[in-house]
């Protein structure tokens, strides 16, 4: 990979779609989401993607997400949109990126259909080669393509940068990135990654979209540090002082992957509201306070100015 072809590596931020009281998106709180993350020293910005509800805006308000987040960026770190939909949906809002001035977009699985492996070939040759932008291909739910797709894809697209795998099949995961190696970044999509990057790790995957660092990215980053440093006591205890407690409350309730953040952001005391859209639901009262605890004992244990990771 070149230098303008290469994906964003080391932890990726996904701001989410702040709503005001009228139910629109709070382009001041977005702004804030994204400021704090890159001063929190996150690698880049995907917008509109999934903890940005994608699937619940419509043009208007993922455009508004796109130019705020262009704004507050301002090159100082990569922004990368969230596509999908129908072909010619996705075809759209890639050229939408590019006219807004964004590096690259993450291509989100395609609506309902179970396509065959030719079927998924045509889906991101079609949004692939409308743009000379970068892009990353997402592996998860009903777009999950095997080597052979991804080679062919590979070999005739340069700008493909990227595969995210929120699929976790970890024979595939092996069998890609053993037989492509650093032709493209490797990041780990899985839901809450921070629980299954001990294992990505060791097969090529060095980056990865983190939830928690909207409203913990202290501790995001002292786990990364841990991990590739091999500093195991503590990434273990991070592990299960932090992660684990809170990944238990996410599966308590389906859509809880993209309210959590809201709610852990709510708690920190940003102008976020615990509100989604259909068909999510907010984070219920008794989880909230749930988290609302395990916050304030990791705060305790890891302050913001935690010493460096040592393996002393």
């Amino acid at each position: 990979m070149t230098e303008t072809r290469k994906a964003p590596t080391g932890i990726l931020g996904f701001p989410t779609a702040p709503f005001n009281e009228q139910g629109n998106i709070d382009e001041q709180a977005l702004a804030a989401n994204i400021k704090f993350l890159i001063d929190s020293g996150l690698s880049s910005i995907f917008i509109a993607c999934g903890s940005g509800e994608f699937h619940a805006l419509n043009k208007a308000e993922y455009q508004t997400m796109l130019e705020v987040a262009v704004a507050v960026t301002n090159k100082k770190v990569p922004v990368y949109s969230g596509v999908g939909g129908s072909i010619a949906e996705a075809v759209e809002l890639v050229r939408l990126s590019e006219d807004l001035g964004v590096d690259g977009y993450l291509i989100l699985p395609p609506y309902l259909i179970e396509g065959e492996q030719e079927g998924l070939y045509n889906y991101y040759k079609t949004i692939v080669g409308s743009s000379d932008l970068n892009a990353i291909l997402y592996q998860r739910d009903n777009a999950v393509l095997q080597l052979p797709t991804v080679k062919r894809l590979l070999d005739e697209y340069p700008q493909i940068v990227g595969i995210k795998d929120g699929h976790g099949n970890m024979e595939l995961n092996l069998e890609l990135t053993q037989t492509i190696g650093n032709r493209v970044e490797w990041l780990n999509g899985m839901p809450f990654a921070e629980i299954t990057m001990p294992a990505y790790k060791g097969i090529g995957f060095n980056s990865y979209s983190s939830a928690i660092s909207n409203y913990l990215p202290h501790v995001s980053r002292l786990y990364f540090d841990a991990l590739r440093q091999g500093n195991d006591q503590l990434a273990n205890e991070i592990y299960l002082d932090v992660l684990l407690p809170i990944n238990y409350i996410r599966k308590q309730r389906k859509g809880y992957a993209v309210s959590l953040i809201k709610a852990g952001m709510n708690i920190m005391g940003f102008p976020v509201e615990n509100s989604v859209r259909p068909p999510c639901v907010p984070v219920e009262q008794e989880h909230y306070q749930q988290l609302k605890n395990i916050i304030e004992e990791t705060l305790e244990k890891y302050p913001a100015q935690q010493r460096e990771v040592s393996n002393s």
